[in-house]
């Protein structure tokens, strides 16, 4: 006999169990906290402040589309209404509504109160509370491309740590910025990078944000003349190493900032390398969140005056194309820009390579132009071609590079699941895993679900079932 459960009933708001005696739709903390919330703002979890929405507003330095996105955000359930938070703003709705339209607000005792109000941690604002170091206006109309590394921040659940941490004294900035600091700077942006491709972003992109936050105050220092776009492009490459691994991390907000500010100094520095790479990874950002039409652009923009690019440069930028195209579904189009890719690494010369092209070895170029073959190879087209790159690719990456190499026998593994031999699929796929498990990437962890979404048709096979089980176990963790 089975016992059938009585029907049980949760809070909406906390999920928790309601009391049978309870015929409301909050529990009893929860509906004492909606109460309080009639006169001041909820007290919201840290991951409230760390979604795109949130991270994507306070990144414009304007109070009024932060607060805009604090009203809309779907932690509330619904909107909240204007004139509820105008009343804990201590302006009018139609304040409010001007504040949220309008532009950008400059006055800085009104900044600091607003941001008291709703309780926004400090180290996510772009100006100082009271209580830190005294701040001024020029916080808040600083360059464009000094906001970016500002916008990086941890989780909110260290805030108390944190706080340990405020009397820290920050390292000086040296009275006279040279070539030490310079090479100081390319230093840490080649480890860093190292790291990266080896473990993924993981725990270690707070170190780099830090270090970028220090590297761009290095611009604002004493400066030679003939050091400062060696200075400027020092810092761009840190800021494109920070951004990469905020990609890998899907701190999407973060990446977007920090590529600007890559872009920007490899602009001002008129470092044309940098400024490829730069936008090569920017395309790859926006055409792995759909934007696909924007990752174009970015291409197209990077392929300005290509003449003054090294052949693997080009290869990675028609690589990157292809990819685009793909997603796209211009077939021929794609196809061409992947033998263009082919024909430029034919002439690679790595000895002409700026050190951040260094990754883009046979493996890579064969990786990259089968993730762009992939998707066609879905649709029954190039399905030998893709596989046969893949797999090149796993078979090149060495150890230095286990992030690629999982992530090219991952995509191996979900072709062959989608077009072919289901064992051999889970063959690959089993060891495509030995590398995930060495990495922290969402990228990676995505593209394991993809092939989990793949295997589906064939779980009924016991391989490919365990394959399944020891995907969700890996996934589980990232």
């Amino acid at each position: 006999m089975t016992r059938v459960p009585d029907q049980q009933r949760y809070c909406v708001r906390c999920g928790s169990r309601l009391n049978s005696y309870n015929g409301e739709s909050l529990c009893g903390p929860c509906t004492l906290g909606a109460r309080r919330e009639l006169y001041r703002p909820p007290d919201v979890p840290p991951a409230f402040w760390q979604t795109d929405q949130m991270r994507d507003a306070l990144a414009t330095w304007h109070m009024g589309r932060v607060i805009y996105a604090y009203r809309n955000h779907p932690y509330h359930r619904q909107p909240l209404p204007q004139e509820r938070v105008a009343e804990w703003l201590g302006v009018t709705q139609a304040q409010l509504s001007r504040l949220e339209k309008g532009s950008a607000p400059e006055n800085l005792s009104k900044l600091r109160r607003w941001a008291e109000a709703l309780n926004i941690p400090p180290e996510l604002l772009w100006f100082k509370l009271p209580g830190a170091v005294v701040a001024t206006l020029e916080d808040v109309k600083r360059q464009d491309f000094l906001r970016a590394a500002l916008g990086v921040t941890v989780t909110g659940a260290a805030a108390p740590l944190l706080e340990l941490l405020n009397t820290l004294e920050p390292t000086p900035v040296p009275s006279l910025v040279g070539s030490t600091e310079i090479e100081q700077i390319r230093r840490t942006a080649r480890e860093f990078s190292t790291w990266d491709h080896t473990y993924g972003g993981g725990l270690v992109r707070e170190a780099v944000a830090a270090q970028l936050r220090y590297a761009v105050t290095l611009l604002n220092a004493h400066c030679l003349e003939k050091h400062r776009t060696d200075l400027q492009s020092a810092v761009g490459f840190l800021g494109h190493t920070a951004a990469f691994m905020a990609f890998d991390a899907y701190a999407h907000a973060d990446a977007r900032s920090m590529f600007r500010l890559a872009w920007t100094c490899a602009e001002e520095a008129g470092d044309w390398h940098l400024r490829g790479k730069v936008l090569s990874s920017m395309a790859r950002q926006a055409i792995w969140c759909g934007n696909v039409d924007d990752g174009l652009t970015y291409i197209e923009l990077a392929m300005v005056r290509a003449d003054r690019l090294t052949a693997t440069e080009r290869a990675m930028l028609h690589s990157a194309r292809a990819r685009a195209l793909a997603k796209l579904h211009r077939v021929e189009e794609a196809a061409q820009a992947v033998g263009q890719a082919d024909d430029e690494f034919s002439h690679s010369a790595p000895q002409n390579d700026p050190p951040w092209m260094s990754y883009y070895d046979a493996a890579q170029h064969s990786g990259d132009t089968g993730h762009a073959l992939f998707d066609l190879a879905l649709q029954g087209q190039f399905v030998t071609e893709a596989r046969s790159r893949l797999q090149t690719a796993v078979e090149g990456h060495t150890e230095t590079y286990v992030r690629s190499r999982a992530i090219s026998g991952i995509k191996l593994a979900s072709l062959t699941m989608a077009t072919g031999d289901p064992d051999e699929a889970t063959a690959f796929g089993n060891a495509a895993l030995l590398d995930a498990g060495h990495i922290r990437s969402r990228r990676a962890a995505d593209d394991l679900r993809e092939l989990a979404g793949f295997s589906e048709q064939h779980s009924k096979a016991t391989e490919v079932e365990e394959l399944r089980t020891r995907i969700g176990a890996t996934v589980a963790g990232v």
